[in-house]
């Protein structure tokens, strides 16, 4: 066996409706064909792909993210970083620019609603 590269994320949430909109709004994610489970949710498509699902749960706000998950972040590559910078200021989010080192890649990290953070890493600009 040989491992491809990672397919999807699963986020469980109690706000189901927010991050849908979230990620829509920044990211650019569209909600798009799900199989008819018998829980709530969305997938979330970044072009043809269903990059995040989400879960739908009752209980207290963020419950999703509070419990004992060890997920630190996931990432997206992505092109476009001026256009995304100033949507992410426009918006007043909250975020966080480094440049890995020997890489130049320039990582935006950004935090959803629920806290999940999440690398937007563009290549090195020329």
């Amino acid at each position: 066996m040989k491992i491809g590269k990672l397919d999807h994320v699963n986020l469980r949430t109690t706000r189901l409706d927010e991050l849908i909109a979230w990620y829509g709004d920044v990211l650019g994610m569209k909600p798009g064909p799900r199989p008819d489970f018998a829980f709530p949710g969305a997938w979330l498509y970044a072009g043809e792909a269903a990059a995040i699902h989400l879960v739908g749960i009752e209980g207290p706000v963020a419950t999703g993210s509070e419990t004992k998950l060890k997920l630190e972040h996931f990432a997206f590559t992505a092109s476009g970083l001026e256009a995304f910078e100033a949507r992410l200021t426009e918006r007043g989010e909250h975020y966080r620019r480094s440049v890995q080192p020997g890489t130049g890649t320039v990582a935006i990290n950004v935090w959803d609603p629920d806290g999940n953070h999440i690398h937007v890493d563009f290549a090195p600009e020329n």
